[in-house]
């Protein structure tokens, strides 16, 4: 009974250390900091799926981020989801503003890098780089550490995106 208990509990400590490892992956790039990027795992066959990151800006002046590429997409660009009539719908946008001081969050259900055309499924485990280029600060290429689709903040989509299933309906882009 015992020795049960205490491989529960190795079990569980070596899960903590794996979550501490995965989220522990923050870069600094002159002023600004990226903290903790990731994308859910993809499900099924999806070719599109998200990514996900904080910026901190811990400069006087403000930036913006321009344009985002990666090896593991055909198209990456930067999105929003806005909602029409009380429909959800992705937005892309130009840019993103990074104000100094307050932190500037792509998250699932509002901003957020897509990625379509993707080239291999996103396995939970894996990276992959993401080149994030910012009007003064220049490019910074990161690692986004890819998550089972139940972590990362948020629930499981048919692609691992904002409950969306890969396909694009009339006015998404």
């Amino acid at each position: 009974m015992i020795r049960k208990s205490v491989l529960a509990a190795l079990a569980g400590l070596a899960a903590l250390a794996v979550a501490a490892g995965a989220v522990a992956h923050d870069y600094k790039h002159g002023e600004l900091t990226i903290e903790h990027p990731w994308a859910r795992a993809s499900i099924g066959a999806a070719k599109a799926g998200a990514a996900y990151l904080t910026i901190v800006n811990r400069g006087e002046s403000p930036d913006l981020l321009v344009a985002v590429a990666s090896p593991a997409a055909e198209h990456v660009s930067l999105h929003t989801n806005v909602t029409e009539g009380g429909v959800a719908k992705m937005r892309s946008v130009q840019a993103i503003e990074v104000s100094p001081g307050e932190p500037t969050v792509l998250q699932p259900g509002g901003l957020h890098i897509m990625l379509m055309g993707l080239k291999a499924r996103l396995i939970a485990g894996e990276k992959f780089p993401l080149t994030l280029t910012f009007e003064r600060a220049g490019a910074v290429t990161v690692e986004v550490m890819i998550e089972a689709p139940t972590t990362g903040g948020g629930g499981a989509g048919g692609d691992g995106h904002d409950g969306h299933d890969g396909r694009m309906g009339a006015g998404d882009s």
